[in-house]
Parts: structure tokens; sequence; C-alpha cells
């Protein structure tokens, strides 16, 4: 079981931060900097942690940028997340990013990051407290990789975390991690609903076994299909019939759990942080109101409304959906930093969330977001040319299904008719298979049957104090919903998320009623 948060010893001051305090000269090995999420925990620690010892960031080559600091440099140093410390003080930007940021190539799924004995030695030495931001977010990966990136490679952290001398491990997880649970989601273990996986005396689950079971059949896949892209397709839909199997609506959030079982085993007893957040989205005050990269997973629905691909979705009406803006996200990492430097030995699990604090009814959020996009859709260039002109509607999931899987059976017999093979589909029932898919995962967060807690998150931050409250605010009660979206949002998401359209947008008589755009903006 995760130990409950003790009573700090450690006193807040009406006039100084203890987050800072507890910062001051330390330097902290962050991963997942390339992603949304690590960015702007990057640029609020720049901004806000003066006195930060140093960062240093793991970062895997790519075939573009095969140097660790070249990659940097290109995909992170020039984003506009950094726009608001340029614009008020680039000279502390600049100094930062020179003389107390560190770049090291290496590669988190790899036995010691890849590294040669002695950069993994001298990087062992030279770090505090780690946050692992990294991960696939693609919630239709192929499962041997999803295992890999999301589950495995934390048996490599737990590694690094002791050889560097049983540093603090903070890792962002996800309030998914739930699976099909109901009801009140608290800040604790969640065990999976298909009663599949054993629990030990201490509350941990015993996932070797599974992991070595999947791995089995990702492998047996690999034994009897040669074809590249037939075995890619193939690990995938494993991955999501073994989500579904043990208690999950996809392959991301299943081996996210699966790596904070992990996690949980290999550092019983040191020092462990697990972050939750929900749907993260744009920020809602720094380092810019609206800053986002890239369509998030509520997001791809929108623009499929946006451009006029689709007018009915799947929801639950008086459903909680949960959306947390990014910088409350990093606000809540910071702070989970903070109270395992000053109260090490102990392992505890924070979900950053709107769902108690400040519910969004699905009912409200839909007509609100949609609203604002079919109202101005002047104001948004690149999210949408011409304005869409009906209200998006929810409809019961079952009954969507339903009608999709017939529609799918019509135009299979419509193709076979016509003599089109598998691999020739019409983009009618490429569209209708699409929309079923998508169907299936973004209908957990359309249609929700749960509230995630965050009741310890803000016990948190009530120890830590109110200079923290400020600097690092994590409650979700200071969002205003409707403010948020039609001022904040839509709008940054225009700005910050999309880039300028370079394809006209189809005539009304090109489109269909199911979703060719939400394809596209799976994210990944």
């Amino acid at each position: 079981m995760t130990a409950q948060p003790s009573q700090s010893q450690h006193q807040s001051s009406p006039e100084h931060s203890l987050t800072r305090a507890a910062l001051a000269g330390k330097r902290i090995l962050l991963t997942g900097t390339t992603g949304f999420l690590g960015k702007v925990i990057l640029e609020k620690l720049i901004r806000e942690v003066p006195d930060l010892g140093g960062l240093v960031l793991l970062i895997r080559g790519n075939r573009k940028y095969p140097c660790a600091k070249a990659r940097f440099h290109a995909e992170v140093a020039t984003s506009s997340v950094f726009d608001h410390l340029r614009e008020t003080d680039p000279a502390r930007l600049s100094a930062f990013l020179d003389n107390r940021l560190q770049c090291v190539g290496g590669e988190i799924t790899q036995h010691r990051f890849g590294l040669e004995d002695e950069a993994y030695e001298a990087l062992a030495q030279s770090v505090d407290v780690i946050i692992n931001s990294a991960a696939s977010v693609n919630f239709r990966e192929a499962l041997d990789t999803a295992i890999t990136i999301n589950a495995m490679c934390l048996h490599n952290l737990a590694d690094f975390a002791e050889d560097a001398g049983q540093v603090p491990v903070i890792q962002i997880s996800t309030c998914y991690v739930n699976g099909y649970n109901r009801g009140n989601i608290a800040e604790k273990v969640s065990a999976p609903t298909s009663g599949l996986i054993p629990r030990d005396a201490n509350g941990h689950f015993a996932v070797e076994s599974t992991l070595v079971t999947l791995r089995h059949k990702c492998n047996d896949l690999k034994r009897r299909i040669q074809d590249p892209e037939a075995l890619a397709e193939a690990l995938t839909e494993l991955g999501q019939h073994e989500a579904h199997r043990y208690g999950w609506g996809d392959t991301y959030t299943f081996t996210k759990w699966l790596g904070e079982q992990i996690l949980l085993n290999r550092l019983k007893g040191k020092t462990l942080t697990i972050v939750r957040p929900s749907v993260i989205e744009s920020c809602l005050q720094g380092p810019k109101p609206g800053w986002i990269e890239g369509v998030k997973v509520t997001d791809a629905i929108l623009l499929a409304y946006a451009r006029g691909k689709v007018s009915l979705f799947p929801g639950r009406k008086a459903g909680v959906v949960d959306i947390i803006p990014a910088d409350l996200v990093a606000n809540a990492t910071i702070l989970s930093v903070a109270e395992a430097l000053l109260e090490p030995g102990h392992s505890r699990i924070y979900q950053s969330c709107s769902g108690t604090q400040n519910p969004l009814i699905v009912r409200d959020y839909v007509p609100t977001i949609c609203g604002e996009v079919k109202d101005n859709w002047q104001k948004y260039p690149r999210l949408t040319r011409k304005g869409p002109r009906k209200n998006m509607k929810l409809v019961n999931k079952h009954l969507f299904v339903a009608l999709i899987q017939v529609l799918r059976g019509v135009f299979t017999v419509t193709d076979r008719l016509r003599l089109r093979t598998a691999g020739n589909k019409s983009k009618t029932l490429e569209a209708v298979e699409t929309t079923l898919k998508l169907t299936k995962i973004y209908s957990t967060y359309t249609s929700p049957t749960y509230v995630f807690s965050s009741d310890r998150l803000m016990a948190l931050a009530a120890r830590m104090g109110e200079v923290d409250k400020s600097l690092f605010p994590v409650d979700a009660a200071l969002i205003d919903w409707k403010e948020y979206f039609t001022e904040i949002h839509v709008a940054g998401l225009n700005q910050y998320g999309l880039e300028d359209r370079k394809v006209p947008t189809p005539s009304p008589a090109e489109t269909t009623t199911v979703s060719e755009e939400v394809a596209d903006t799976t994210p990944a």
C-alpha cells in the first residue's frame, strides 16, 4: 500500500517558498522533454526555481538529430514554450541553458540507458532526484512497443535510482490506470476489474508473470507473421484485446498501470511519488494562457467537428469529463519533487485532476467548446475555414456503436460486390472502421462512469503553504470552465497546437457523417 502523506516537520513560511528552498542547489534528471508535458515542467522549473542546481535531460537521438544536444536545441530550445521567458528575461533563460542544463544522449529503454560505464556512473553521481515524463501515449500502440516504453524500461529507472544513491523518483502516470473501475477513484493503487492478476500481502500486484505472458504472445505473432505492416496491425490489435481482457480500455493505460506496479514493487520502502494527470490540455496561466503542443485527446473530436466531419459522438451527458491544464500538472510534479526531497522514504500517489474540485459535466462541456467554434469560427483559421452548420450532439454510446457496426457490415458487403479486397477498401468503409475504433477509445473519456479524487494532492498543497499555492497552483477550482474554453483553450489550440492549413476544406458534399479527420489526430 502507498504510505499516507506524513505531517511535514518542515514548516512553510509566510514569506518564503518551501518548494524553492527544497530544490535549491539540487540537480534533477528529467526525461521526456521532447514531449508536451515535459516541456511545461522544464520551463516552469527554469522560470520559478531560480536557485535550482541544474537540470540533466536524458534525450534519445533520432535520425535527424542523432546528438542529444542538437535535438534539444532543434525541438525544445526553439519551442514557443519559452516565449514568455524570451520576452521577460532572455538573459536568464540563456544563462540557464548555457550553464545549468546538460543534455545526455541516452535511451531509457536500454540497460544503463545505453551509456558507456564511465558516462553512466558520472550521471548517477550528478543527480539528486528523477522526474520520468517519458512515455508512449499512443492509445493504439503496438503491444510490444508499449510494454517496452511504458513498463519494462522502469526497471532501468529503478536501477539508476539505486545506483544514484536511492534518489527519489517522480513517475508521471495517468488517472486512467483505473481502467474499468467505477465510482470515486482515490489516490491509491488501482485494482484491475478482471481479477486476473494476483495481489500480494502489501497490496501490490505481481505483474511479472503477466508481462512474460504478454511478451510470449507478441513473440508468437512475430514468428507467424512476416509482412511488416500486417505484423504491426496484429500487435496493435493484440494490445487492444489484452487491455480489454485485463480490464482497461486501451493499450496505453494498461501498460502505464503495469509500469506503476513495477515501480511500486522495485522501490518498496524507497522514495517514490506517482503523479497521475487526467486529460492534459492547454495551460491555464503559464508560460502563456492556452499554450499547447499538438492535438490532445478531446481536441481530436473537436477538430473533426470544426472541419465538418462529424456532428455526433457518444457521450454520457451526466458524466464528469476530467480535464486538467498542463501547468497545473507541472506544478503538482514540482511540489511532489520538493516533498520527496524533504521527506524521503515514502511511496505516494497524487492525482492531478478536476473531478472532485471542479467537476466539468459532459452536457455542459460539449455545447460550450463546440458552440465557441460554431459561433466564432472566423477567429480560428487554423481550426476551421467554414463554421460548422450543425450543433454537436451527444448520443448513447451503445446505440452509436451498434449503428456504426451496422454501417460497417453494409459497406463491407458493398465493397465485396464491387470486388474490392481487404487491402483496397473504399474510403467510406475505412472511415466507418476508423470511427468504430476511435469510439471505443474516446468514449472512455466522454462517457465516464468514474470521478477522480485529488484530496491528497490538495492536502500536499496546503502543507507546502500559501506562497507555494501562489507560485505552484494545483487546484482545479481556479478554473472558470466557460472562460477557459471560450477565451483560452480554443484560441491556444488555434495559435499553438495547429499549423496553417495547406489543403482546402472539403465541401459539404465531400464529407461523410463519420470522421476520417479523427484518424489523423490520434495522440502519439
